[in-house]
C-alpha cells in the first residue's frame, strides 16, 4: 500500500468520456501522466470532479481497476465508494478496496438524508468495518446539505481505519482539526484558494482541480514554501487566487474540461445532468482565464508562467 506520507498535492481526476459517451482509458493515461509530470503527487479517482454519481456499479469498478493498473504503485490512490447509504457504501468499499493499487476510500458525508453527528459516526464506523483499507473522509457541506462537526472529525480520526478527511469548510476547521485530532491524521483542504494556507497550518495539503490546468504552478508554490520564499510563494497563489476561482464559473467538471479538450487532451464532453460548456459559456471562461475570447475553440497554452 503506497501511503499519503508527505504528498501534498492530489489531483481530484476527472472521467474522460469517447463520443459514444464511454470512459475514454487511452485519454485518462494521457492526463494522468501529464498531471505526474506537472507536480501531482497523487489522486482521488471517482470524485465529485470524475462524475461519480454519473457511472454505474461496473464501471466505477472497471474504472478503479484500470486507474490502478496506469498509476502501477507510483503515487496513492484515493477511490470514491461513498453513497447516502451505508449498507451500499460498506459494500462498494470493501469490494473497492480489495482492487490491487487503490490505496484509501474517499467517504461524503452522507448526502440528503441530513444525519446528526451521533449518525455519521456510526455512518463511518460501519463503512470502516468493512473496508480493507483505510478511509478518508469528505465533508462538503455545500453538497450534501449537512456539516460534519469537528468534534465529530476529531472522535472519529482516533478510529485506525479513518486516515484523514477532505475538508470543504474553513481555514480555522482545518487549524483545529490539525491541532486536534489523532497523530498521523491527514487534514487536506478540499478548496483550491486553501492550498497554501492549509498547508502552512499543518495540513497535509490539497486534494485539487485547478491542477488539472495549473499544477507545475502549485507545485512551484509548495516549493517556494518549503524553501522559506514566502515572497514567491504569495505571489504564485495570488496570482492562482482568480483562476482557482474561474474553474468554478460553472458547474464542474465542465470548465476544467473544456480547458482540458482546448489543449488537446480529448476527455469528451460531461454526462448529463452536467452540462458541457456552450460556446458564450467558452468565452466567459476565456476570458476569466485570461485568453482571446474564442481561445477554449482551439489549441492554447493555459498555464501561467512559473
Amino acid at each position: 500500500m503506497t501511503t499519503l506520507e508527505n504528498v501534498d498535492l492530489m489531483t481530484a481526476i476527472i472521467t474522460p468520456f469517447d463520443d459514444n459517451d464511454q470512459i475514454n482509458y487511452d485519454a485518462l493515461e494521457r492526463l494522468t501522466n501529464h498531471l505526474l509530470e506537472t507536480g501531482s503527487r497523487g489522486f482521488v479517482i471517482g470524485g465529485t470532479t470524475g462524475e461519480t454519481p454519473t457511472l454505474s456499479h461496473d464501471e466505477k469498478i472497471e474504472l478503479y481497476t484500470r486507474f490502478a493498473q496506469i498509476i502501477n504503485g507510483r503515487v496513492p490512490v484515493i477511490a470514491g465508494t461513498g453513497s447516502n447509504n451505508t449498507r451500499e457504501t460498506a459494500e462498494l468499499t470493501q469490494e473497492v478496496t480489495h482492487i490491487d493499487g487503490i490505496d484509501y476510500a474517499l467517504v461524503v458525508v452522507p448526502y440528503y438524508n441530513k444525519p446528526n453527528q451521533r449518525g455519521m459516526i456510526a455512518h463511518f464506523n460501519a463503512v470502516a468495518a468493512a473496508a480493507e483499507k483505510p478511509l478518508i473522509m469528505y465533508n462538503i457541506p455545500g453538497r450534501t446539505g449537512v456539516t460534519m462537526s469537528n468534534d465529530t472529525i476529531v472522535t472519529l480520526s482516533e478510529n485506525p481505519m479513518i486516515a484523514g478527511v477532505k475538508q470543504c469548510t474553513s481555514i480555522e476547521d482545518i487549524e483545529y482539526l490539525v491541532e486536534n485530532t489523532a497523530e498521523g491524521f491527514y487534514v487536506y483542504s478540499g478548496e483550491d484558494a486553501q492550498a497554501l494556507s492549509a498547508r502552512v497550518v499543518g495540513g497535509a495539503g490539497v486534494i485539487s482541480v485547478a491542477s488539472h490546468i495549473y499544477g507545475t504552478q502549485i507545485r512551484a508554490m509548495y516549493d517556494a514554501l518549503y524553501a522559506g520564499d514566502l515572497a514567491k510563494a504569495g505571489q504564485l497563489k495570488r496570482q492562482l487566487t482568480p483562476k482557482m476561482a474561474a474553474c468554478f464559473m460553472f458547474p464542474s467538471p465542465s470548465p476544467i474540461k473544456a480547458v482540458l479538450n482546448a489543449q488537446g487532451f480529448g476527455v469528451g464532453d460531461c454526462r448529463l445532468p452536467i452540462a458541457s460548456l456552450n460556446d458564450a459559456e467558452k468565452s466567459q471562461l476565456a476570458v476569466a482565464l485570461d485568453l482571446d475570447a474564442d481561445a477554449l475553440t482551439h489549441q492554447v497554452a493555459v498555464e501561467l508562467e512559473a
